[in-house]
C-alpha cells in the first residue's frame, strides 16, 4: 500500500480512503465511514487560519464489537494511508498511578518513539545511496589495507585499484559476508535501560539521559563478520548525515498533529468501583486516561508533547458492560460511537477471496517458494467460510481469526511435506477440506480445542 503523509497538499477524499480501507477490511461500512471522516478533517484543520486551527479538536471515536471484526485493523490500516504515527496499547496493561505498573503517560512516550522511527524512515531515504557507497568505501578499507608509501607508481596504484574494484564486486554479490573485520565502536559503560526495564519500570524522560553523560564512552574493538560490521557502520554513517535536531522537531509535531492512538479493551476498565489483585480501580485508570484524551502536555526524552490534537480511538466488545458504564468525563471525550456487526458466511468468502494478501494468497506464496503450486477452486472457498461461520456460532465467535486456524489445521500436512515429498500444482477441493477438517468438525469437544 502506498504510505501517504497527510499535508496541505493530500487530495484523500473520505470515499478514496474508505476505498483503501475496503481492500483489506471487509463490510464495517460505518466504521470506515467514521475513520474516514476522523483522517480527512485533519487536512481540512491543515488548511484552516493559525487562530481557528487551534480550537478545533479531532472528534475520538469508540469502536463497539466481538473479537476478530476489524477494529484494529481499520485503526492501523488508517494511520498507513495517512503516513502517521501510531500505537496500539491495551487499556488493562496500565495501573492508577501509586500502583507498581506502567502509567498512562507512557503512551505518548511510545507515540513518540514511533513518530521517531517513521520521519527517520523517510529521511533515510533521501541519503540512501550516499551511505551506501560511504560504508561500502569503509568496509574495502577494512578488508584490503590502503596503499602504502606517499607516491606510489602508476603501474602499482592501478593494481591496487583494480584489486579494490574487485572487492567491491563481491561486497555487492555477498561473498563476503561471511569474512571477519575488526571494528572500533564507541559504546556507553552503563546500560542505563536494561537496569529499570528488566524490573518492569519506566524510566523518567530525563533520568536515561541524564544519567548517562556521566559516564563517557569508550572505544572498544569487536570482530564482527562483514554483514554485521555493514549494519554497524550503516547506523555510524546514518548519524552523521541525519540532523537530531530536526528529526527530533518534525518527530514532535508529527506526533501533536497526526498522531493515533487505538486503545483496545476499553470496555475491561468500564464500571466503577476499586477493586484488589489485577482489578486495582479500574475508575482510578479511566481518571488517569482523562487528562491524557482532552489534552494535557507530557515530558518526553525528546521534549514535550501536547495531545489535544491527537485522535483516540477506543475499542471494546462490550459483552458485561456498556460504553456508559464509564466515567462521563471520558464518555463526552469520545463523541463518534460505532458498532461493528458479527462476520457472517458471505464476509468470510470476501475476506478469504477479495482482500489484498488474504490468507489464501499469502499460503500461496509462502509454498510457491518451494516450487508448489496452490490454488483453491470456489467450492473450496464456500466451504472453508461455511466452516468458519459454523464454528462461530458454534463455539466462542473470534471473527475472522477462526479462519487462520481452520487454515492452519487443513495446510499443515502439506506443509510439512512439501518440498520432498511433494511439489508442483496442488489445488485444494471441497473433498479435501472435508478429509482434513470433517472429523475435528463433528466431534464439538474436539474441535474447542483444536480450532
Amino acid at each position: 500500500m502506498e504510505i501517504r503523509q497527510i499535508t496541505a497538499e493530500s487530495q484523500l477524499t473520505c470515499r478514496d480512503i474508505v476505498a483503501i480501507l475496503d481492500r483489506h477490511i471487509i463490510g464495517q461500512a460505518e466504521a470506515k465511514r467514521a475513520v474516514a471522516i476522523a483522517l480527512r478533517n485533519r487536512w481540512r484543520r491543515m488548511r484552516l487560519p493559525e487562530a481557528v486551527r487551534r480550537e478545533v479538536v479531532p472528534n475520538n471515536i469508540i469502536l463497539i464489537g466481538p473479537t476478530g471484526v476489524g477494529k484494529t485493523e481499520i485503526a492501523r490500516r488508517l494511520a498507513q494511508i495517512g503516513g502517521l504515527p501510531f500505537l496500539k496499547v491495551e487499556a488493562t496493561k496500565f495501573t492508577e498511578k501509586g500502583y507498581v505498573g506502567r502509567d498512562v503517560d507512557s503512551m505518548v512516550r511510545d507515540l513518540v518513539e514511533n513518530a521517531m522511527n517513521l520521519v527517520r524512515s523517510r529521511k533515510e531515504v533521501t541519503v540512501r545511496e550516499v551511505v551506501d557507497r560511504a560504508v561500502e568505501d569503509r568496509l574495502i578499507d577494512l578488508l584490503f589495507p590502503p596503499l602504502a608509501g606517499d607516491q606510489p607508481d602508476p603501474e602499482r596504484r592501478a593494481r591496487w585499484e583494480r584489486s579494490r574494484d574487485k572487492v567491491r564486486e563481491q561486497l555487492h554479490t555477498g561473498v563476503l559476508d561471511d569474512r571477519q573485520v575488526t571494528l572500533r565502536l564507541q559504546q556507553s559503560r552503563v546500560q542505563i535501560a536494561n537496569i529499570f526495564t528488566s524490573a518492569g519500570m519506566d524510566i523518567d524522560p530525563g533520568f536515561e539521559e541524564s544519567f548517562k553523560s556521566m559516564f563517557p564512552k569508550q572505544t572498544v574493538e569487536k570482530v564482527l563478520t562483514v554483514a554485521q560490521a555493514r549494519k554497524r557502520l550503516r547506523e555510524e554513517e546514518l548519524s552523521r548525515r541525519l540532523d537530531s535536531d530536526q528529526l527530533t522537531q518534525e518527530a514532535l509535531d508529527l506526533t501533536e498533529q497526526g498522531g493515533i492512538i487505538f486503545i483496545d479493551e476499553i470496555d475491561k476498565i468500564a464500571g466503577k468501583g476499586g477493586g484488589s489483585g489485577p482489578d486495582v480501580s479500574r475508575e482510578g485508570v479511566q481518571r488517569d486516561l482523562l487528562p491524557i484524551v482532552e489534552g494535557t502536555t507530557v515530558s518526553t526524552k525528546y521534549g514535550t508533547v501536547n495531545t489535544d490534537h491527537v485522535l483516540f480511538i477506543a475499542a471494546g466488545a462490550f459483552h458485561m458492560s456498556k460504553p456508559s458504564d464509564l466515567i462521563p468525563e471520558l464518555q463526552g471525550r469520545f463523541p463518534v460511537r460505532v458498532e461493528l456487526s458479527s462476520l457472517s458466511e458471505a464476509d468470510f468468502r470476501k475476506i478469504l477471496r477479495d482482500t489484498d494478501n488474504s490468507l489464501l494468497k499469502q499460503y500461496q506464496a509462502i509454498l510457491d517458494v518451494d516450487q508448489c503450486q496452490l490454488r483453491f477452486d470456489d467450492d473450496s472457498i464456500r466451504e472453508l467460510a461455511r466452516i468458519a461461520a459454523e464454528l462461530n456460532k458454534r463455539l466462542e465467535n473470534i471473527g475472522a481469526r477462526r479462519l487462520q486456524t481452520i487454515l492452519a489445521l487443513l495446510l499443515d500436512e502439506l506443509l510439512f511435506e512439501v518440498p520432498q515429498a511433494r511439489t508442483g500444482p496442488f489445488t485444494v477441493t471441497v473433498a479435501f477440506v472435508q478429509e482434513r477438517l470433517g472429523s475435528i468438525i463433528k466431534d464439538e469437544d474436539l474441535s474447542r480445542y483444536i480450532l
